[in-house]
């Protein structure tokens, strides 16, 4: 196969998806040919900078290539780092380019957007000389495993939101609350249910030690500064937003609080439950959720949302509604990917049901075999493998858990089985190192509210 003048080698073509082109696999054959070194480093919150050296070809007849790889590079790696400022160091010709991409009015303006919101300062690339480089500084730090004391832990999902009172480790209640805080503009609403569960939880223990959150979105410190749970929440009233978990955690009696991405909670959870690290946890639901730990269960402080990083170059992919960009995660690990997959597959389903309704009707047709279905979760399965070779290029994963509705039921066990398959006959060294796998029954019981419970350490 080839693509913009690289020959690239594909035996697990997703059947429904022909057109499918695995970034990383092309990455590794674009590189075998590159000689020209460059460098980006990307820099973020408290002085912290990731350096990732690479190369590529410097020639006029690569130039569209080059771009292209770059280009994907470095998205990748803001997607999944996070970053105010990018050094492009080495070819400034590149830089240039993606200084317009980057622009109010360029392709890639969502995500320039994202990430002011985010460090609430403008994204700035710049061009630097290879030797100019920024040196890396950067430093992972532990997240929770404390079990100790008299613990609330929360999960803020969009849905529903749980909460664990949780004594030495041991949980001794657990509730779910249906809650609608993405329609809701008013930030006192999500407020109010956070207090409200803490409360609850409160009153099935004799004190509160600390309170531990898991939450989707990115936050610096304990605010979350991008959010779907505050989705409908006018930017003039994020100051009330940003402070909404401390808020609540001092009406509990100052204790402390920490929060936390639920993806990263989630590969907590796994950590805790298989007392291992260099875990990712990958969940698919509305969305592709992401979280990781390193060998040392710490997290790097990243923010991995890979929903919006490149998994697909073929630039005639499904487009993301939100961030309008072709071939990333989102489309291709979310209840998104089978409702793109079921019109390939011969499935009609009505328009006017909602995603997860959607989703539900293909799930019941696998479940009773239906060899469109099959295709479906096969597909997903494939798409899965070729992107574990190019996220164990940016992250040391030892063992994959999947989560999320997606992975329910045949549906789920399919996806797996493919996977691991294609991972065995086409990337055997990595089948060896990369245990893909669903929660253990011990990670199950220690729980997505209960892991969270045991983010905070209790000053003695």
């Amino acid at each position: 196969m080839r693509y913009l003048g690289i020959e690239y080698d594909m035996k697990h073509v997703p059947e429904l998806d022909p057109g499918f082109i695995p970034f990383g696999v092309w990455m590794q054959a674009y590189l075998k040919g590159a000689s020209k070194p460059i460098a980006i480093a990307v820099e973020r919150n408290e002085g912290q900078i990731s350096v990732r050296k690479s190369f590529i070809y410097g020639t006029p007849e690569m130039q569209q290539a080059d771009y292209r790889f770059v280009e994907r590079y470095m998205k990748f790696l803001l997607w999944s780092i996070g970053g105010f400022r990018v050094y492009v160091c080495g070819c400034d010709e590149i830089a240039q380019k993606l200084k317009q991409s980057y622009a109010p009015a360029g392709e890639r303006a969502f995500d320039a957007d994202f990430f002011q919101k985010l460090y609430e300062r403008e994204l700035e690339i710049i061009s630097l000389p290879l030797e100019q480089c920024p040196e890396a500084n950067e430093t992972a730090r532990p997240m929770g495993g404390h079990m100790d004391g008299c613990r609330i832990g929360f999960d803020a999902g969009g849905s529903d939101r749980k909460v664990s009172a949780v004594i030495d480790g041991e949980c001794v209640y657990s509730e779910e609350v249906v809650w609608h805080p993405k329609t809701n503009p008013d930030p006192n609403y999500q407020y109010e249910g956070i207090l409200d569960s803490f409360r609850t939880a409160a009153s099935k223990m004799p004190r509160v030690d600390a309170i531990g959150v898991s939450s989707a979105g990115v936050f610096i410190g304990n605010a979350p500064m991008i959010s779907s749970i505050f989705y409908c929440v006018p930017r003039d009233r994020w100051d009330e937003v940003k402070t909404v978990y401390d808020r609540a955690a001092a009406e509990m009696g100052n204790v402390p609080i920490v929060v936390a991405n639920d993806g990263d909670v989630s590969a907590l959870a796994g950590a805790i439950g298989m007392d291992c690290g260099s875990i990712m946890g990958l969940a698919m639901g509305t969305s592709e959720a992401v979280g990781y730990v390193d060998k040392d269960k710490n997290v790097l402080g990243w923010i991995s949302e890979l929903a919006f990083a490149p998994v697909d170059l073929n630039e005639d992919a499904m487009q993301d509604e939100w961030s309008t960009d072709f071939g990333v995660g989102c489309k291709y690990f979310s209840q998104d990917a089978v409702i793109k997959l079921a019109p390939r597959a011969g499935i009609e389903i009505d328009p006017k049901l909602t995603p997860a309704e959607k989703l539900k009707v293909v799930q019941a047709l696998m479940e009773a075999d239906d060899a469109r279905a099959q295709k479906i979760f096969r597909d997903i399965g494939t798409y899965l493998a070729y992107a574990v070779v190019q996220y164990s290029h940016y992250y040391d994963i030892r063992h994959l858990m999947l989560l999320g509705r997606v992975m329910s039921g045949k549906g789920g066990d399919t996806i797996l089985a493919t996977c691991k398959a294609v991972l065995a006959d086409e990337f055997p060294a990595v089948a060896e190192k990369v245990e893909v796998m669903l929660p253990d029954e011990k990670t199950r019981r220690v729980g997505q509210s209960a892991a969270a419970a045991s983010l905070p350490e209790i000053k003695k």
